[in-house]
């Protein structure tokens, strides 16, 4: 079986950010099955070009899976009109570079951005093939909601073509379980969605690796350190991070460590600035291969989004890497998640944007090192049990096989 990809934020494990389907390739190949990629030439997160090219495409083998990277401008992190600019490229330049994979069994698109799944869509419908739409976030509803699509034209059209890729995929892959009443709600069948987790990687992300050399880097040895590891975007309300760290000035012991990059980045380290704050370090970003020995060396993983409806409704993967890890989640984010970090007892729930709320759950757990490694505890055999990556892929893999067929 081979399956083509369209994902423009692929990235292999040598490089920042979230490395699921570099996985997910590995698995297929391992077990006899291809999949490729069709990604962009720009890293989504630090808004640079991994591979300088002559032309429009340029072919990769990362680790056996081959990479077709499709030129995009490298305009992510300038304004919104520029980003759109930059997807609407890729979606053009992502078509032609997905039709020199003629012999795929079917065609994968992912969301968002929903330019991407569109491309996806185009290339399954010049090749014959059929279209399998992933959905890890919900499009255009999250920028509606954060107040980013605001347009009532750019809206309408944003839906309409949201429905289009529903209805014209043969089957809608969701990795929370709050996608799909949603999707039921814009007129889909049921038995058309399957909801699959990612889950984490449990032979990556364990208690026993060793995070010491990240803390002797950063030199904070004898800290209590609080970790963000992710983008760095208007979603993720960093900002609210900030504000806890200065309510938390005047306690030494904690140390607030943000690693990750993304569009708000600058304006994040001029605020960081402006407030004078002696207790955080923005660390940048680094590749995935690094990031087990970064979460082993925090006490504390936070995990923060925008107070919006729609983020009520996602499964942000970091948290299932901070409870692989046996680390305890300060969880900023309400809805199912939620009730995920509530259920393995791995973490305190803290409503979003309540920074006051967020400092107090910091200094507590700072004085309490037994529950906070209690919390840890229950975070990994949770997760063990019902969020194992391998378990997952084998679900994804059984997908891929009846979409093949159909």
């Amino acid at each position: 079986m081979k399956i083509l990809l369209v994902n423009q934020a692929f990235v292999s494990f040598d490089e920042p950010g979230f490395t699921r389907h570099f996985e997910m390739a590995k698995y297929m190949r391992e077990r006899g099955h291809e999949m490729v990629i069709v990604a962009s030439d720009v890293n989504y997160q630090t808004g640079t070009r991994i591979v300088e090219h002559h032309g429009f495409i340029a072919e990769q083998e990362i680790d056996g899976i081959r990479v077709l990277r499709a030129f995009m401008l490298p305009s992510l992190h300038r304004n919104y009109f520029w980003r759109i600019v930059s997807f609407v490229g890729f979606m053009f330049s992502a078509v032609a570079a997905s039709l020199k994979v003629k012999d795929a069994d079917f065609v994968m698109g992912t969301s968002p951005p929903i330019f991407q799944a569109f491309a996806a869509w185009m290339a399954a419908f010049l090749l014959r093939k059929p279209f399998l739409f992933e959905v890890r976030d919900l499009w255009p509803q999250f920028g509606i909601d954060m107040g980013v699509v605001k347009n009532p034209i750019v809206i309408f059209f944003s839906r309409a073509i949201e429905k289009f890729l529903y209805q014209r995929a043969a089957h809608i892959l969701v990795n929370s379980p709050a996608y799909k009443p949603y999707i039921v709600g814009r007129g889909i069948p049921a038995g058309k969605i399957t909801f699959i987790p990612y889950g984490a990687d449990i032979s990556i992300f364990t208690p026993e690796v060793d995070g010491s050399s990240v803390r002797r880097e950063l030199g904070l040895d004898d800290k209590f350190l609080v970790l963000y590891a992710g983008a760095m975007g208007q979603a993720n309300d960093i900002y609210t991070i900030l504000r806890a760290a200065d309510r938390l000035r005047d306690d030494a012991k904690i140390h607030f460590v943000l690693f990750g990059d993304g569009k708000e980045n600058a304006n994040l380290r001029a605020e960081a600035d402006r407030l004078r704050l002696p207790n955080l370090t923005f660390a940048g970003a680094v590749p995935k291969t690094k990031m087990p020995a970064v979460v082993a060396a925090s006490d504390l993983c936070l995990a923060i989004l925008q107070d919006i409806p729609g983020f009520r409704m996602t499964y942000p993967n970091k948290v299932f890497d901070h409870m692989a890890a046996g680390r305890a989640t300060a969880l900023v984010i309400d809805g199912v998640i939620r009730d995920v970090i509530e259920a393995s007892g791995g973490g305190v729930y803290i409503p979003p944007a309540d920074d006051a709320r967020l400092a107090q759950v910091i200094r507590e757990l700072a004085d309490d090192p037994v529950r906070l490694r209690q919390m840890g505890q229950r975070a990994r055999d949770y997760l063990v049990k019902n969020f194992d990556r391998r378990d997952k892929l084998a679900g994804t893999l059984e997908l891929f096989q009846r979409v093949a067929k159909k």
